[in-house]
């Protein structure tokens, strides 16, 4: 197995969301930490709505693990801090976008969701972390 393997025990109640209770590394992948990516483009202009930003921070998150040779596949966890319980809805249609695209089959990486009083800037609605298990370098 290349890619990290998700499950969800039968021990726990299933999840109540878009995520994996369990997940593993595979031997010989070390696990990589993405900063927290907010909803900006490539120029670093910052979308206006929640739903645009966090398409946009999960692009930046596609990004990086493409810059390793690794793919959202590889993705082990995320965080998601959202400034606002305004801010869920939007997160809620901006990730289930990208992860009709990432993960068809449903085969989610571990999520945790945080909502938070206020960002560093108050036009950002969202921030996301990732952990991902990538091939070890040298």
């Amino acid at each position: 197995m290349t890619t990290p393997t998700r499950w969800n025990p039968d021990t726990v109640a299933p999840p109540i969301g878009k995520y994996s209770h369990l997940t593993s590394v595979p031997e010989g992948k070390q696990l990589v930490f993405i900063a927290g990516q907010v909803g900006n483009d490539t120029d670093g202009v910052i979308a206006e709505s929640a739903e645009e930003q966090t398409v946009l921070a999960l692009r930046n998150i596609e990004r990086l693990l493409a810059s390793m040779g690794a793919t959202p596949a590889d993705l082990v966890r995320l965080l998601t801090f959202v400034s606002g319980t305004e801010s869920i809805p939007g997160f809620v249609a901006g990730r289930d976008r990208v992860f009709a695209e990432w993960f068809p089959e449903g085969d989610y990486p571990g999520h945790s969701l945080a909502v938070v009083a206020a960002l560093i800037k108050p036009e950002i609605h969202i921030e996301l972390e990732g952990w991902a298990a990538v091939d070890a370098r040298p």
